[in-house]
């Protein structure tokens, strides 16, 4: 089913949105700087790629919503619109740079088949993250949906692969601590890089979701082929 914006939101509203996106980042940006330091280091004492491409996605996930921070610290509609392709850009690279990084060292432990550790840590967070992110990424969604907001739009979608990609961690650690699979973990870790690569394209086109014309228009968005609210034929996030 699509979801359709409302044509009209009041300036009243509007600023509510706007605090509650900046919000929501903050509580991002809280979230994935504790999950990057304890991914990371988990991943290097377990040498394992998996973990510590999830580390590196964390960080990502932080300049994402530092992008979309930027963004809202503008005052005028004007300049808050002229900075949503440049905040998608710097969301699509970052999820290209993730991916590239990743199949190398994934593809360099199955050659090598050099043997993650069992990492207790890592379950936790992987476990953990499966629980926090689900609400995170709808919180954004809607916000961004009613804002009219494709960069707001596109990191709750990022925080959405954050929940998969947690999931597909957690079943790669517990597949490696349980029964020795040790391919596991290069094989999540090239789950998470074709991931990045999906989200870095979709991100690099301006998915302008269930944005005005207007703001379709943008942040390159094709609307005349999309519907009224401004989605273009390939939009995604207008689905629920």
């Amino acid at each position: 089913m699509a979801f359709q914006i409302a044509p009209y939101v009041s300036e009243q509203r509007k600023r509510t949105l706007i605090r509650r996106v900046r919000l929501l980042v903050a509580a991002t940006i809280a979230y994935n700087l504790v999950e990057a330091v304890v991914a990371l280091t988990a991943g290097a004492l377990a040498s394992s790629t998996a973990l510590i491409g999830f580390g590196l996605d964390s960080v990502i996930e932080v300049s994402s919503a530092a992008a979309v921070a930027w963004q809202f610290s503008a005052r005028e509609a004007a300049v808050r619109q002229d900075r949503e392709r440049r905040a998608l850009r710097v969301i699509a690279i970052s999820f290209f740079a993730l991916a590239a990084y990743v199949t190398f060292e994934a593809v360099r432990s199955l050659i090598s088949g050099g043997e993650a550790e069992t990492s207790l840590s890592g379950i936790l967070l992987a476990a953990l993250s499966v629980v926090v992110m689900p609400f995170l990424s709808l919180a954004q969604r809607r916000t961004g949906r009613e804002l009219s907001s494709a960069s707001a739009v596109a990191d709750s979608k990022q925080t959405l692969l954050c929940t998969y990609l947690s999931a597909a961690l957690l079943v790669g650690l517990l597949l490696n601590a349980l029964l020795g699979w040790t391919w596991a973990d290069p094989l999540v870790a090239l789950i998470i890089a074709g991931a990045a690569v999906k989200e870095g394209r979709e991100a690099w086109k301006g998915d302008a979701c269930c944005a005005p014309n207007g703001m379709a228009v943008a942040v390159g968005a094709d609307t005349a082929e999309g519907d009224s609210c401004g989605c273009g034929p390939d939009c995604s996030c207008c689905d629920d």
